[in-house]
């Protein structure tokens, strides 16, 4: 990877861990999305606990931090670098399967030719 492009996927990094720290915990605690067109349609209170609802990470929060903004700036922390890891697992997924692909196009040719 060229140096500009490591200091780009660095930046994006500190940035994503930047507003998971320090942003993420003044969102609004209203509902929003599904949430908020089941309370105004009525159909709120159909709503079934969800198998996670108990895990440590459940309702944007980390259980076990009294202090509600720093569990939330955690929890967002933890799911950045999460979803970096995921990323960076797939890239080295990409990278083997294209040079296992690059290996087997060498011994077709020379097999071949």
């Amino acid at each position: 990877m060229k140096s500009n492009q490591k200091m780009f996927v660095l930046g994006g990094l500190l940035v994503a861990i930047a507003l998971a720290l320090f942003v993420s915990p003044f969102a609004s605690g209203n509902p929003d999305g599904l949430n908020k067109v089941a309370i105004d349609q009525g159909f709120d209170d159909t709503a079934e606990e969800h198998a996670l609802e108990d895990g440590p990470l459940a309702g944007y929060g980390i259980r076990g931090i009294d202090n509600e903004r720093m569990s939330k700036g955690l929890s967002g922390l933890i799911g950045v670098l999460v979803t970096f890891g995921v990323l960076v697992t797939f890239g080295v997924g990409l990278l083997l399967f294209g040079a296992l692909r690059a290996a087997r196009a060498r011994r077709a040719n020379s097999a071949g030719g």
